[in-house]
């Protein structure tokens, strides 16, 4: 029953991608940012903010930010950057 189920699936799915290039994902310059990739870099730099907001709970160095925002702010941007320069820099 299941080779009967994976064989028109194959076929359907080769059909419909046959037509995809092997370049990659799809992006485009937007005002100078490739759309995909700073989308991607910012998400890093968001995951890498609240963890390390929660390992500064943890530790307890939250407790010794005066402004707790803009570290946070400024870590997250500080890893999005590095992100885009690693990857995608020149």
């Amino acid at each position: 029953m299941l080779r009967s189920f994976i064989r028109p699936t194959s076929i359907c799915s080769t059909l419909l991608l046959g037509g995809c290039a092997v370049q990659g994902a799809p992006s485009f310059a937007l005002v100078g940012a490739y759309f995909p990739d700073w989308m991607l870099c910012g998400m890093i730099g968001i995951a890498v903010a609240v963890t390390l907001r929660v390992v500064f709970v943890l530790t307890g160095v939250d407790a010794l930010l005066s402004l707790r925002l803009f570290t946070y702010l400024s870590l997250g941007v500080i890893t999005a950057l590095l992100a885009w320069l690693i990857w995608f820099g020149p």
